[in-house]
């Protein structure tokens, strides 16, 4: 890698995501000249160089990224369809058009790809989710690929095909829950749940946790949004990180009975935990709308549509499991990467730039 850190591009696929506004920043910060790639062009991160793209159209991304010659790319991106057999079609398409509208013209200026999956590389994908052989906990990246049919599996083997064929290295970033600060994307744990507690606020409702049993008392970890960007970084330029898969958590465990308390305690609601079964938001917040567009207009927030700061379905998802999930960083942590987060702290942080930016009251 050129040692002029003027030189040094990187493109981020996903550049207006959770994990794609964080990364743009950390890259930044790392002196990098960053281009920022979505559909939208949209450039939620200062000084990021803003690309626009179809990600399914193979000319369209290719004269997004004409002239760019990254020497590193990390694709975050990905889009959810209805089967996972289209989760595999759509997403592996996605892999395989960027990493071919990179290394286009065969001028050899990528020499690493980091790829964004998760946890469900141990669960099963949507269609099947947690219903085959598992891991045990905490998961380790060793762990040999579940038999049903996945679209992190499809994207790594895109990826892997990609990096033999073009002479490129390439890391792989399995993350849990992510908590981060970014605007504009609505699926934050963080932000959905800072959301929930500020409407319960308003209206007097109880701030009851959604999810399930096993969810309320077992342990988990979740991923501050900020360490996955530092050890995506990390990957990419150091050697330790390359040609290798990690799982990327805050490297403590908690349970939610422990954590809910708290944040409500930041909110000043009354909590109520699991009390028999699951209290879905999704079926819960049909009020939510109109809430929030009262809560921005007392509060002189900057966004007034709930549904672009919250995902009902997205956190019911996560908080909604029957099973044990937790991470190993192990492995990390042996190659080098000894980055960690409280989570009770990366929580509140995340809280309090929302409050910064008026986000949020």
């Amino acid at each position: 890698m050129s040692t002029d850190d003027a030189q040094r591009r990187a493109l981020v696929i996903g550049a207006t995501g959770i994990a794609g506004q964080s990364l743009c920043r950390a890259l930044l910060n790392e002196g990098f000249q960053t281009y920022g790639l979505s559909r939208s062009a949209n450039a939620p991160v200062e000084g990021v160089i803003p690309l626009a793209a179809d990600l399914l159209d193979p000319a369209s991304l290719a004269t997004a990224v004409a002239g760019v010659q990254p020497q590193l790319v990390f694709i975050t991106a990905w889009m959810r369809q209805d089967s996972e057999s289209e989760n595999i079609r759509v997403n592996s398409a996605i892999v395989r058009n960027t990493l071919d509208a990179v290394t286009a013209g065969g001028h050899g200026s990528v020499e690493h790809v980091a790829l964004l999956t998760g946890l469900k590389h141990y669960l099963g994908p949507f269609d099947d989710y947690a219903t085959g052989v598992m891991a045990d906990t905490p998961f380790h990246e060793e762990e040999p690929r579940l038999s049903t049919p996945n679209f992190y599996y499809a994207q790594e083997d895109e990826l892997f095909a990609a990096a033999e064929r073009d002479n490129f290295t390439w890391s792989v970033h399995r993350a849990h829950t992510v908590f981060g600060y970014a605007v504009g994307n609505a699926m934050n744990m963080a932000l959905t749940l800072s959301v929930y507690a500020t409407i319960c606020k308003r209206t007097g409702e109880v701030f009851r946790f959604p999810g399930s049993e096993m969810q309320w008392n077992g342990v988990t970890d979740v991923t501050d949004s900020d360490l996955l960007a530092e050890q995506l970084v990390w990957a990419a330029t150091h050697a330790e990180g390359r040609n290798e898969a990690f799982n990327i958590a805050n490297g403590d465990v908690f349970r939610w009975r422990w954590l809910w308390p708290r944040i409500a305690e930041k909110f000043g609601v009354e909590w109520a935990g699991f009390d028999g079964s699951p209290a879905p938001l999704a079926s819960r917040m049909d009020h939510a709308a109109a809430e929030w567009t009262a809560i921005a207009a007392e509060n002189s927030l900057v966004e007034a549509d709930v549904n672009r700061l919250a995902s009902w379905w997205h956190t019911d998802g996560d908080l909604g499991r029957n099973l044990e999930c937790f991470t190993s960083m192990d492995k990390s942590r042996l190659a080098g990467f000894q980055g960690f987060r409280s989570t009770p702290e990366s929580f509140f942080d995340k809280v309090d730039r929302y409050r910064e930016a008026r986000i949020i009251p």
